[in-house]
């Protein structure tokens, strides 16, 4: 079973780049923005909760999350693999991931990392946020303060990928094609 964890700031392209990897590869993609929008829309109570963390631009709280995602991986008992976008998000989710996975006779293959300066991400999510009207992406204070947060607790997450050889960093500016094919040529490597 192919697992990754796809990473990076929010603005980075995951989203982008995980529907390309779900075409090539096969694999099951679990974002949790996406999970999360979908609950909030809907008001249940896992959105509302959500919904305040995220107005203020911080992390939903790592239980709520675990839960979430566990759930929606029993979803596809038949999956090749998966792929984690925006999970796990601390180094507490990263083991609580590691352990649920193990249960399950697999592991996280690989996790690649988007690398995109602030100045480009700032521009990609107010770009996005005029286009989708999404209300976390058109406030430049919610937007650097994301950033912020990914940068003083997310980021760290990378260091236990790190420690287990499984962590690459890739290169998120370019075409969505060549960012692509930076992202699939570690995927093929990882695989064989």
């Amino acid at each position: 079973m192919l697992n990754i964890v796809l990473f990076g700031p929010p603005g980075a392209g995951k989203g982008t780049q995980s529907n390309k990897l779900v075409e090539t590869f096969g694999l099951v993609h679990l974002s949790t923005g996406d999970i999360f929008r979908y609950n909030i829309k809907n008001q249940t109570e896992l959105g509302k909760l959500a919904q305040s963390y995220i107005d203020k631009g911080n992390l939903v709280p790592d239980e709520v999350t675990i839960n979430m995602l566990q759930a929606e991986v029993e979803k596809y008992p038949e999956a090749k693999g998966f792929i984690f976008d925006g999970f796990p998000r601390t180094t507490n989710q990263a083991i609580a991931l590691d352990k649920f996975l193990e249960a399950k006779g697999t592991s996280i293959s690989v996790m690649l990392a988007l690398e995109v300066n602030e100045e480009e991400l700032m521009k990609r999510l107010l770009l996005r946020g005029q286009e989708s009207g999404r209300p976390d992406d058109t406030d430049e204070n919610v937007i650097r303060n994301r950033i912020k947060v990914y940068n003083e607790q997310t980021a760290v997450a990378a260091r236990y990928y790190e420690a287990q050889g499984k962590y690459h960093a890739i290169n998120g500016i370019g075409s969505i094609d060549e960012i692509f094919n930076r992202l699939s040529s570690v995927i093929v490597e990882k695989s064989r």
